[in-house]
């Protein structure tokens, strides 16, 4: 599975499939479980209790009741739901591992996984309850409810029901899970997993539109292109900020504005850091997702379940692990949300100096109409400098916390759950500070006319903004809708497409 078709099925209801392949590999893994489950030694998850309990065996009759139980109890989610397209994104991936042959669990039990996604029916996942180790349990766990009929879900059109009337209404049955089926549901890295994949996905079209923004604030603030010359990244190599600079002088290419004190009388090359080394920042955060996509596309190509079945001397054994720690993906959660706030930090630092007379080079204060009547954009940074202040506590890493469970046998978790949770808020955060400063450097390019004409891509921006309900200079009037515009039109990625209308692809 790739990236591009989780985000498929996860964001935009795309359906699934299992082949025959899968469905063979599983079948074979199954009938390992069952020659556990018929030996006289117990085996942990098929004959014997979990977590604190795994010591305690449980006779042939009870096993049903202890899947059943298992789920049930697991089950034990708080607060309000999560989106749809995490718990969607979530499902696909335990039906990935499911389908890896590792697992044990039946096809039926599988296929029913993959009729919920192709029937748009999603079970009701709580905010809390995940530790990221053993993998994300409680929110399995509400997954996995529903398999047995019961719980909670939405169908397709969004409809609160029971699961027992959603799966009806579908056309499908309930399972009754057998030895193994239960911990093989819900114990894995998915959750985390998938709003990482998401996040990644977003981050990718939000670096290259605060490339973007940051280039339309240099030409709005009369800053100097040379600083971002090939040649003077080159000499530190780093591979993102190279791509972040070539962006930035694609943007500025052609501008009139630019061209206006490009002459030998300009003495201008050192201009303040949050436009002068714009490139380090946001390169540093493409570096940074790099690396964090890396560590999901090894994370995809894993099956996170404990026990597993694996080939060992040529035969097919049942063997306990650790995988299921979610310590690699929190990490890559927690790094992701340090470049968002930085990135966002920085934004906004451009974004004020629009509004300062004492550095906006000749621009009215707050790029307001009348000044003292009117406000202009003002209280745009405040919205802007509150967002920041929240990314910043969102950076604390979760990863580092620790609190031991289940009578100390899980004594140390990864917290990537929480660490995920707080990177899509951190992620929001950043889309609604890049709007905002390309709504003020619009608007400063636009009161910038006498000095020459913006670039090309500037222009092509400034007009998809106008566009999209985003006004230009005025006499103040309500704000908060055409930010909220300006938010749409970043997240949609046609801000990013008016640009590469005129460029083509950016890096």
């Amino acid at each position: 599975m790739t990236p591009e078709q989780l985000v498929a099925v996860a964001r935009h209801g795309a359906g699934v499939r299992l082949s025959q392949e899968c469905l063979e590999s599983v079948d074979a893994s199954r009938a390992v479980i069952e020659r556990l489950a018929d030996a006289e030694r117990p085996a942990y998850g098929v004959s014997t209790g979990f977590g604190a309990l795994a010591t305690t065996h449980i006779p042939r009759e009870q096993r049903a009741r202890l899947q059943r139980s298992l789920v049930r109890s697991h089950a034990a989610g708080s607060g309000p739901e999560v989106e749809r397209e995490v718990t969607r994104g979530l499902m696909l991936l335990r039906l990935s591992t499911l389908a890896t042959g590792r697992t044990g669990v039946r096809r039926e039990t599988a296929l029913l996984l993959a009729g919920l996604l192709e029937h748009g029916i999603t079970p009701v996942v709580r905010e809390h309850g995940s530790l990221g180790c053993s993998g994300d349990l409680a929110p399995l766990s509400h997954v996995a409810l529903a398999l047995i009929g019961e719980g909670e879900v939405r169908d397709a059109g969004g409809r609160l029901l029971p699961a027992a009337q959603a799966l009806a209404e579908a056309g499908l049955a309930p399972v009754e899970l057998a030895e193994k089926e239960g911990l093989a549901l819900i114990n894995g890295t998915d959750g985390m997993l998938g709003m990482l994949l998401l996040a990644l996905h977003d981050l990718r079209l939000l670096l290259r539109t605060a490339d973007v923004a940051a280039a339309m604030s240099v030409e709005g603030l009369l800053g100097t292109d040379r600083v971002f010359a090939a040649e003077l990244q080159a000499i530190r190599p780093h591979p993102g900020q190279a791509a972040s600079a070539a962006n930035l002088r694609a943007v500025l290419a052609d501008s009139g504005v630019v061209a206006s004190h490009r002459g030998e009388d300009c003495t201008r090359v050192q201009d303040a850091y949050s436009l002068r080394c714009a490139p380090q920042v946001h390169g540093a955060a493409r570096d940074t997702l790099d690396h964090a996509a890396t560590v999901a596309a090894r994370e995809l190509a894993s099956a996170v379940d404990n026990p597993v079945v694996v080939e060992l001397d040529g035969e097919l054994r049942v063997e306990s692990n650790g995988n299921f720690h979610g310590a690699p993906v929190a990490y890559v959660l927690d790094f992701l949300a340090i470049a968002a706030a930085d990135v966002a930090s920085m934004s906004e630092r451009r974004s004020d100096r629009f509004l300062d007379t004492a550095r906006n080079h000749g621009l009215p204060p707050f790029l307001a109409e009348d000044p003292g009547v009117d406000s202009g954009l003002m209280i745009a940074q405040y919205t802007q400098a509150s967002i920041v202040s929240e990314l910043k506590r969102l950076a604390a890493p979760a990863s580092v916390d620790s609190i031991p469970s289940s009578a100390m046998q899980e004594d140390h978790v990864s917290m990537g759950w929480g660490a995920a949770r707080k990177l899509r808020r951190a992620v929001d955060g950043l889309a609604r500070v890049v709007a905002i400063e390309l709504l003020t450097a619009a608007r400063a390019l636009e009161l910038r006319a006498p000095a020459g004409r913006p670039s090309p891509a500037s222009v092509a921006v400034i007009d998809a903004l106008r566009a999209g309900g985003v006004g230009g200079p005025g006499e103040d009037r309500w704000l908060s809708p055409e930010i909220e515009a300006a938010v749409v039109l970043v997240r949609s990625g046609a801000v990013l497409e008016a640009a590469e209308g005129v460029l083509g692809p950016l890096a």
